[in-house]
């Protein structure tokens, strides 16, 4: 754990790029998309490790909680990653993203995948439920890394097109990053110092909406039991692209939860 200091010395670089930022968050994540040269473990996405450590936490739940006999959807998909390993657990699959850049990357990077599909939507957006429900029926939502990356009003309006998507026989999947210090800490635990920020982290304060963490307080409040019934839930290991210079395994901690639509 890096202490105070090292936390502060990182100030001067993380405001020099932090300041970067486009203030849109769609505007941001299609730039990020676009300037994207290479995923995977050693790309320029921090999350795209393709961990089957971190799958294998998720595995377990998904097959004892998503009816086999609908579709999934893979929210705020990015490159397909998750999508084309879903894709792999069920018969059909449809990743969506705000970003055009990251649905153009996630196409080219799915070719061979026959029943993963894609397409540009926000899922904040407040047609957006009704629109996955007409394309799709009842489904079932994975959702990895994106509630912690919004705004509390998109958290709540996400969270109620999820609703409408599962309908009665749907379950919503999420995982998130729940690291509860402070951003400086959070960098600093990834590998950033005074002298070098791995580039994986400039990248992403450079184009991105500054994250914040997503664990039991916040999925209670946006997923509230009037609306939601709460399966299970608990820790999860978030794994990152090595940034530490070890080329060991990195994680964030984190927190999943399986919710369905209340009776």
């Amino acid at each position: 754990m890096s202490n105070l200091w090292e936390q502060m010395q990182l100030v001067p670089s993380v405001v020099r790029f932090a300041s970067r930022a486009p203030k849109d968050p769609d505007v941001a994540w299609e730039g990020y998309w676009r300037g994207v040269r290479s995923t995977g473990r050693s790309g320029d996405v921090l999350w795209d490790a393709g961990a089957q450590r971190e799958r294998a936490q998720y595995a377990e739940q998904l097959l004892a909680h998503f009816d086999p006999a609908l579709p999934v959807v893979d929210v705020g998909c990015g490159n397909g990653t998750h999508t084309r390993w879903l894709a792999g657990l069920f018969p059909s699959v449809l990743g969506v993203d705000v970003s055009a850049g990251a649905i153009d990357r996630a196409r080219q990077e799915s070719e061979d995948v026959p029943n993963a599909d894609y397409a540009v939507l926000d899922a904040t957006a407040g047609d957006a439920g009704t629109l996955l429900a007409e394309r799709l029926g009842q489904a079932n939502v994975f959702v990895r890394g994106v509630f912690h990356v919004l705004k509390p009003n998109r958290q709540k309006a996400l969270a109620a097109n999820l609703h409408t998507v599962v309908g009665s026989g749907g379950n919503v999947f999420l995982a998130e990053t729940n690291f509860r210090g402070n951003s400086l800490g959070y960098l600093a635990e990834l590998g950033a110092t005074r002298a070098h920020m791995p580039r994986q982290l400039q990248r992403a304060l450079e184009h991105l909406p500054r994250p914040g963490h997503f664990g039991p307080q916040e999925r209670a409040r946006h997923f509230p039991a009037a609306s939601w019934r709460l399966v299970v839930d608990g820790p999860a290991k978030i794994e990152v692209v090595p940034m530490d210079g070890t080329g060991n395994p990195q994680h964030v901690p984190g927190y999943f939860a399986v919710m369905a639509g209340a009776d």
